[in-house]
């Protein structure tokens, strides 16, 4: 959350690093200015904001001593302009903003992650997070399914994964290609196989809105408990501090603020305060 009194005023930060993903999609390695590290936790976001241009929502898909990576995908007047800024060009960087996953919780229970397409970008963050820190967990399974071959972000780490021998990684396209020899189909047929201890797993889902409605039954079937099903929402955050209302999610028995209390939000709190807009 954020502890400045200055919160909307931006922090600069220099572009160290740039790679292309994909058609559409780089990553930034940036580093803050003052020198000082980010103080992320998986799963929160910050605001990027470019002079006379504006500010998106991004999220943070690694962090270091030292420095942070966003992958950004040209998709507004923001992010087209990102991808065409250079090494040692700066940006503004106000957070790290809203709530992560709930790390002391999430502590020696097995992790079962689940990504569609580019909620890649903000699982890595967590995927880094619990590889750095391997003993604080037990199993690592990893569910990543994506449209086609060329969208499969991060190639090499993928395969450093699949091969690591302390992490489970399943992955499938939703169409066929002569250059792929694994699975082909939706996510939610992968999920099935899967063996779980169910009252020790964490599962997590990160991707298109359209695709929780589809693998949440598929773990409710898994008798994973609902407090420990988590889910991240992306809305249009404009002030990233609840102050604007841009992102709630309106429910009979509350108003939740998809920049303040989330992204991050248990599927038992879904139930409980009946958001159903959120899925």
């Amino acid at each position: 959350m954020i502890k400045e009194k200055n919160y909307m005023e931006p922090k600069p930060a220099k572009i160290i690093r740039i790679s292309q993903l994909g058609e559409y999609e780089k990553l930034f390695r940036l580093e803050l200015k003052s020198g000082k590290n980010i103080g992320h936790k998986p799963l929160q976001f910050i605001k990027v904001s470019i002079p006379l241009i504006g500010e998106a929502p991004i999220s943070v898909c690694n962090w270091q001593d030292g420095f942070f990576e966003i992958a950004v995908r040209k998709v507004g007047d923001v992010t087209n302009k990102i991808h065409t800024m250079k090494i040692n060009e700066t940006v503004g960087i106000r957070g790290p903003l809203g709530n992560g996953f709930p790390i002391d919780e999430m502590r020696g229970k097995d992790l079962l992650i689940i990504a569609g397409g580019i909620g890649l970008f903000p699982a890595r963050s967590l995927i880094h997070y619990a590889l750095m820190r391997r003993e604080n967990f037990g199993r690592i399974i990893i569910l990543f399914g994506t449209k086609s071959f060329d969208e499969r972000y991060f190639p090499e780490e993928l395969l450093n994964w699949q091969y690591r021998g302390d992490l489970e990684l399943y992955q499938t396209l939703d169409k066929n290609d002569s250059r792929w020899s694994g699975y082909v189909g939706l996510i939610t047929a992968i999920i099935p196989p899967v063996q779980i201890n169910a009252e020790n797993t964490c599962a997590v889902i990160i991707g298109p809105p359209i695709m929780y409605r589809f693998v949440l039954p598929e773990l409710r079937k898994k008798n994973i408990p609902d407090t420990q099903i988590l889910m991240s929402f992306e809305r249009r955050m404009e002030c990233g501090v609840g102050k604007c209302g841009r992102c709630q999610i309106n429910g009979p028995k509350t108003v939740w603020y998809t920049c303040k209390d989330g992204p991050v939000i248990s599927y038992a709190d879904i139930l409980r305060y009946e958001l159903k807009e959120a899925i």
